[in-house]
């Protein structure tokens, strides 16, 4: 529905002129949307057409009215750009496809200067890593060579969309690490509750970098 004005009755001569073309005084007067408002409809019901075969249940948990047709727009496109997205390794974001030497090959300084050439080579992909000051810069390479790279992940083309690769997750142990290291005092606190136990003690992570960042 489009917005109307309401109570906004204009001054006595205006109101005569409103009489004489056959609009009371007091009455709601219609805005037509502009140009650019019609387009963010149009282009919303092309998103709506779109996402169709790919609704399911937790879709329609998410009350579209709240959100502003702008706004709708954006997340559609964001969640038809996830769905159409090809799985393929990071490593084959790149063209030729990134390849790091082992670490062993390499003395301190080349593998440092490997390791941030490398962290901004993901960063132009928009993949952030998080979680990092507890590795020492070859664990980081060895991790990056090891598990980021071969990962098959979706490669979503959206310039606000970043992977976010949490290196302090191991997939076979509990969060250990990130309790240690990085957990604020309510979180845990909040682990403490579910688990029922008191979490690892805290520790200063012992090797801190300003990596890219980007929103979570």
């Amino acid at each position: 529905m489009w917005p109307v004005q309401t109570g906004c009755r204009p001054a006595a001569p205006s109101d005569r002129r409103l009489q004489t073309s056959g609009i009371k005084p007091g009455m709601a007067i219609a805005r037509y949307p502009e140009p650019d408002e019609i387009d963010c409809l149009l282009r919303n019901a092309e998103l709506r057409d779109e996402i169709e075969p790919y609704l399911d249940e937790s879709i329609f948990e998410i009350d579209f009215r709240m959100l502003p047709t702008e706004a709708e727009n954006r997340f559609l496109e964001s969640m038809i750009a996830w769905e159409k997205a090809a799985l393929e390794p990071i490593a084959r974001w790149f063209d030729p496809p990134l390849a790091l030497q082992p670490a062993c090959t390499l003395d301190e300084d080349q593998l440092r200067e490997r390791l941030w050439e490398t962290i901004e080579r993901l960063y132009e992909k928009r993949i952030v890593l998080d979680f990092t000051d507890h590795l020492s810069d070859r664990d980081l390479y060895v991790l990056i060579r090891r598990d980021i790279l071969p990962a098959s992940v979706k490669r979503v083309e959206l310039p606000d969309n970043f992977v976010h690769w949490d290196c302090s997750a191991v997939e076979t142990e509990e969060p250990t690490t990130w309790l240690t290291f990085y957990a604020t005092d309510a979180e845990r606190e909040q682990w403490s509750l579910e688990e029922g136990r008191d979490p690892p003690p805290r520790q200063v992570p012992p090797h801190p970098r300003a990596l890219p960042t980007a929103p979570v």
